[in-house]
């Protein structure tokens, strides 16, 4: 009688897929097996009945309580649980010889509930179980021994080397499904840094064009302009040169948002140590910069955004805060970066904050929207401002 494991024991399955093709098996030889017992002339109709019997109570055994186990990995109850079927198994086989019929069944469930290190002996000894039963019915008759120990010797190998190869070869598929979820993994990492880089490439693109074609532009009107009339005495003319101006500020603006020099010339860390000295320097007021936490390279939005965040807060504390001191500090986290910007001015009230999108608070909101951060503002006239910038990453 040879059976086998259809699933590795601990694994996963899909509830409308191999446990009710496997319910539907166990249901079909139970019952072949119950019919088959009931219809055997040579037990009398009370060991016909016992044979039924244990049948279906394996079945509520498997229904009720197995088929619970088959998802669990070592899990203590799956060794009563096969002890109390092996049991019921035994008292049928017992009282009607057809009943060992139901092996075809119980080693397949014994495989999948039980490691294989414990399925094996069990299975053995469930194997052996009708020869045992019948050398105790008949009195350890030699005739006996000699008939039926092949039959259930070969039947009890074929059930472990078809249950263990099963099981082989299983865990090899669920290896092989581990291995193709790295790999797709790893294929979309690469992906993520080709399109990171490519955007990168398409920012220095943009950036050069810009320098290229409209600062240089306003440049060269602005020049002309000037070289026209250089005390800019007609008022259209002075207008003019007003306007290049401000839209070759623009044009900058735009060209160092594509292309931070800062992030270009080192990484994030020091690229915010560099702007605290060049604050210190520029508005005499001191800032320190720290880093806590392990550095790790970030995508690069997160970056312009953390850094374009700290520059925006410091110019806001140099123009409008009359602080002694200021600090910045980054800090890496599991799952996130925090930045923080404080000093110890004159505070404001952040809901009146009306500066033009892009050069108040109102642009480092954007700027945190764009890589999923959080923007939190805290300001009082006798503490100072908090700014605190924080993003996955």
């Amino acid at each position: 009688m040879t059976v086998g494991a259809a699933v590795k024991p601990g694994e996963q399955r899909d509830p409308t897929g191999p446990d009710r093709r496997w319910d539907l098996f166990f249901g079909i030889v139970a019952a072949g097996v119950a019919v088959t017992a009931y219809a055997e002339t040579a037990a009398t109709v009370a060991a016909r009945v016992v044979g039924v019997l244990s049948i279906v109570v394996i079945a509520l055994l498997h229904a009720f309580w197995g088929r619970r186990l088959v998802d669990r990995e070592n899990d203590p109850r799956a060794v009563l649980f096969v002890v109390a079927a092996g049991l019921a198994f035994a008292v049928g086989t017992y009282a009607v010889t057809s009943v060992s019929y139901l092996l075809f069944a119980l080693c397949p469930l014994t495989f999948l509930v039980l490691p294989v290190r414990r399925a094996v002996p069990a299975v053995v000894l469930i194997s052996l179980t009708p020869l045992i039963v019948a050398l105790l019915r008949n009195g350890f008759q030699r005739e006996v021994l000699t008939q039926l120990a092949p039959i259930f010797v070969v039947s009890a190998a074929i059930s472990v080397w078809l249950g263990t190869w099963i099981n082989r070869v299983v865990e090899q598929s669920r290896e092989r499904a581990e291995l193709i979820a790295d790999l797709e993994t790893s294929r979309a990492e690469v992906a993520r840094l080709s399109r990171e880089a490519g955007v990168a490439a398409e920012r220095d693109r943009l950036a050069g064009e810009i320098h290229d074609s409209l600062a240089q532009g306003f440049t060269s009107i602005i020049t002309l302009l000037q070289a026209a009339d250089p005390e800019l005495r007609d008022e259209r003319l002075a207008l003019a040169v007003r306007t290049a101006k401000e839209n070759l500020a623009e044009s900058r603006t735009l060209i160092a948002a594509l292309t931070p020099s800062a992030l270009a010339d080192g990484s994030l860390p020091e690229a915010l140590r560099r702007q605290a000295a060049r604050f210190t320097a520029e508005a005499g007021i001191p800032a320190v910069c720290r880093v806590t936490g392990d550095p790790r390279p970030l995508p690069t939005a997160v970056e312009v955004v953390l850094l374009r965040t700290a520059q925006e807060a410091l110019t806001n504390v140099r123009r409008h805060a009359a602080a002694s001191e200021a600090g910045v500090l980054l800090a890496y986290g599991e799952t996130t970066v925090r930045l923080v910007v404080r000093d110890d001015g004159r505070g404001f009230h952040p809901a009146e904050d009306h500066r033009p999108a892009g050069f108040g608070l109102a642009g480092m909101r954007a700027r945190a929207v764009q890589v999923a951060g959080r923007l939190t503002v805290r300001s009082d006239p006798d503490t100072g401002t908090t700014v605190e910038l924080e993003v996955p990453a």
